[in-house]
């Protein structure tokens, strides 16, 4: 299970999740800089802690490396929703608690994904000789959306 990030490690993986290519430690240091005064030799040590710890893989290129993330946002935000809700000694309690929290938008969107998720594999499969999304999950609905979602334009924040 995942720990949560730091707020200089997240500051970081923020950026590397919204821009959703590989990333050099200068890039992230001058879009850093925007909001705060931070040294390069800061960021390279957040961006190998963050190697070392397995969110970002890392390839070199001339003569430094460039990050691109392991998993998604909503991947770390569900690994640590669940880790919480694991360590609860009531869950059902929890569950009601963090559902009371959410906002009308927030709850529309969780009965969206419990939709995605109770949907019947067989319901998905398409119809010989027809093409397209499966009935009932028109091109843009929140279905459909929920199901190609990978996160990457800084979902969750």
């Amino acid at each position: 299970m995942p720990r949560q990030l730091g707020e200089l490690e997240d500051a970081v993986m923020t950026r590397i999740w919204q821009w959703n290519r590989p990333v050099t430690v200068r890039e992230v240091l001058e879009d850093l800089q925007q909001e705060r005064s931070i040294a390069y030799t800061t960021v390279m040590t957040v961006m190998d802690n963050l190697h070392q710890k397995g969110w970002v893989r890392r390839e070199v290129e001339g003569r430094a490396y460039r990050y691109t993330a392991v998993s998604t946002r909503a991947a770390y935000s569900a690994a640590l929703m669940n880790e919480a809700w694991s360590k609860s000694d009531n869950p059902a309690a929890a569950l009601v608690a963090f559902f009371g929290m959410m906002s009308p938008e927030q709850r529309q969107a969780l009965r969206d994904a419990i939709r995605v998720v109770q949907r019947d594999p067989e319901e998905e499969a398409p119809e010989p000789g027809r093409e397209g999304p499966p009935q009932g999950a028109a091109e843009g609905s929140p279905e459909r959306d929920a199901e190609g979602a990978d996160g990457g334009g800084g979902a969750g924040r």
